[in-house]
């Protein structure tokens, strides 16, 4: 017992010290300056978030704590994460690992790049930490994540998960037998991974790391959830179908970990999975926000409706898509304002529109409106309701408003470019060069209409999705499709939409027009096939979408019901 208060008294010595040190130096900072999270945990639930032991804990005091705070960075429950590193750090200020912990929850790899303050507050927690007692492995972790915080004034935000990532891997060769270091290594290189590398092979890498690892820790939440992020893209998604089955029942008390499997089940058109889980994630996120913020609403809940929508408009249920928007237009008050949100707010009402061909309703949409969002820092966001109503304005025919919109989704793209965030600016190219071919199309002008949707297609071809999307506003290949069945080419827009089915499995609209284009080119074999899969996509949704009746009509006629 003498030991353990002489060892908690060297510890509190030693900060003091540091403390000291840090107000004669003003180059370095004190604790006060961190803006360090405090405050209680607020975990809904029992509080079960999977299962780790992490070797770098510090003091044995610190240890449950310690765990739980890396159950809730593996879960992206970066808020609650936070306050368990800094709970660390009151219990234990010589705790090096428990900075590390800071940096690491503000450090959000697969989101926006961090703001100002975010990186300044990530350099000061190191240098704290660059003071302070610590093993060989702690020292490389924070020599690790510090490779990311350094020089950020002056180096990209991409250059610097790539330097985050070179660092994990060495330290990985190192420590390939500690699993925490595996697991981080491989988040950091799915994090590294460029948008435009369609080979994907930074994803698969981490992938095959992490389903190794899967084998022997089955109850590992960071597990289980990077190999969904490795492989949410068609091509891959298969790969993470068993894993996304699990993940929710290995984090039960973690909405994002509830949400996540439908990263994997939208790409596979299992909507009635993505359903269930996105209500799961809401019901969970509603619960963590009444816990630290009565009456308003979290990121997690809002990004969960966005998926719901998607499924929901998939199986033709305009109802429930229309019930949660209208849920979502009752919002007063969200948190954090950030591009999670921005996203969603800006596609659910886009997605209703124009998934529905209701072009009227598309011509006059407007941006959800909450107090604490500025949507001028959501350029790429508000595209998405501009492009939209561009759709919309072409037709309606209204030359003279879908000129306004071009010109409006031009300066967003402007605005990006200047910003330096290429991915996003080709995002509304993408988008821009989809409203130049239907406008050409709707002018008389077919062969430009044409190569102007075919360049659409292959600029988005060529572009991973945004990991925050369940997939684009409306497909460009889908469009093309479209485009070639008004241009009375049903052969071709067949081709398209099985090619577009074959990418984004179970789409509404998708399975319609391949329906509609086989029925035009004569193909009945397929047509029966197309309206039948239409059926049955609809059949628990009691879906009103005229389609619906036009199938039921087709097949009666062929004698098929």
């Amino acid at each position: 017992m003498r030991d353990i208060k002489k060892n908690k008294l060297t510890r509190i010595l030693i900060f003091l010290i540091i403390i000291a040190g840090c107000k004669n130096n003003k180059s370095n900072p004190d604790l006060t300056s961190l803006n360090l999270l405090r405050g209680d945990l607020q975990l809904c639930g029992n509080g079960q978030f999977g299962d780790v032991n992490f070797s770098e804990s510090c003091s044995y005091e610190t240890r449950e704590t310690f765990n739980l705070a890396i159950s809730l960075l593996h879960s992206f429950e970066y808020i609650e994460s936070e306050k368990a590193f800094v709970k660390v750090i009151d219990m234990d200020p010589t705790c090096a690992m428990g900075y590390w912990g800071v940096t690491m929850s503000i450090y959000h790899g697969l989101w926006a790049p961090p703001e100002e303050a975010v990186l300044k507050k990530g350099v000061q927690l190191l240098e704290v930490a660059k003071k302070l007692p610590k093993s060989k492995k702690a020292e490389q972790y924070l020599d690790a994540i510090g490779s990311f915080y350094k020089d950020w004034e002056t180096v990209d935000n991409q250059t610097r998960k790539e330097r985050y990532a070179q660092k994990m891997k060495k330290m990985y060769l190192e420590n390939s037998s500690d699993t925490e270091v595996a697991v981080f290594y491989a988040l950091a290189l799915r994090a590294s991974a460029l948008p435009t590398d369609k080979t994907y092979t930074k994803q698969r890498e981490a992938g095959q790391i992490l389903e190794n690892l899967f084998e022997k820790e089955p109850n590992h939440p960071g597990i289980a959830h990077y190999i969904i992020h490795s492989y949410d893209y068609p091509e891959l998604a298969e790969l993470g179908l068993s894993t996304a089955r699990r993940y929710a029942d290995i984090a039960p008390n973690s909405a994002h970990a509830q949400h996540m499997p439908s990263h994997i089940f939208t790409r596979l058109g299992l909507w009635e999975e993505s359903i269930n889980t996105n209500l799961n994630s809401a019901s969970s996120a509603v619960c963590y926000a009444e816990s630290i913020a009565p009456g308003a609403h979290w990121d997690e809940e809002i990004h969960a409706m966005g998926y719901l929508v998607y499924a929901y408009l998939q199986t033709g249920n305009n109802t429930m898509a229309k019930e949660q928007y209208d849920y979502l237009q009752s919002f007063k008050s969200i948190f954090p304002a950030n591009f999670k949100i921005a996203y969603t707010a800006a596609a659910i009402p886009a997605r209703i529109a124009i998934e529905n061909k209701n072009w009227e309703a598309a011509t006059a949409l407007e941006l959800p409106q909450f107090e604490e969002m500025d949507w001028q820092n959501f350029p790429w966001q508000k595209s998405l309701l501009h492009f939209a109503k561009a759709l919309g304005t072409i037709h309606t025919n209204n030359p003279t408003a879908t000129k306004n919109e071009l010109n409006v989704l031009r300066s967003f793209e402007k605005e990006l470019t200047d910003m330096g965030d290429k991915y996003k600016a080709n995002q509304v190219a993408i988008q821009i060069k989809t409203v130049e071919a239907w406008t050409e199309l709707k002018a008389g002008n077919s062969t430009e209409a044409l190569a102007l949707m075919n360049t659409a297609v292959d600029m988005e071809n060529k572009t991973s999705k945004h990991p925050v999307t369940p997939g684009e506003i409306l497909p460009a290949d889908e469009l093309l499709a479209d485009m070639l069945l008004a241009m009375n080419k049903p052969i071709e827009a067949l081709a398209a939409y099985e090619l577009n089915l074959q990418r984004r499995p179970s789409r509404f609209n998708g399975i319609y027009g391949a329906a509609i284009a086989a029925k035009a080119s004569g193909n009945t074999e397929k047509a029966l096939s197309y309206f039948n899969a239409l059926i049955a996509l609809t059949e628990n949704s009691q879906s009103d979408r005229i389609e619906i009746a036009e199938a039921k009509y087709f097949l009666k006629q062929q004698g098929a019901i």
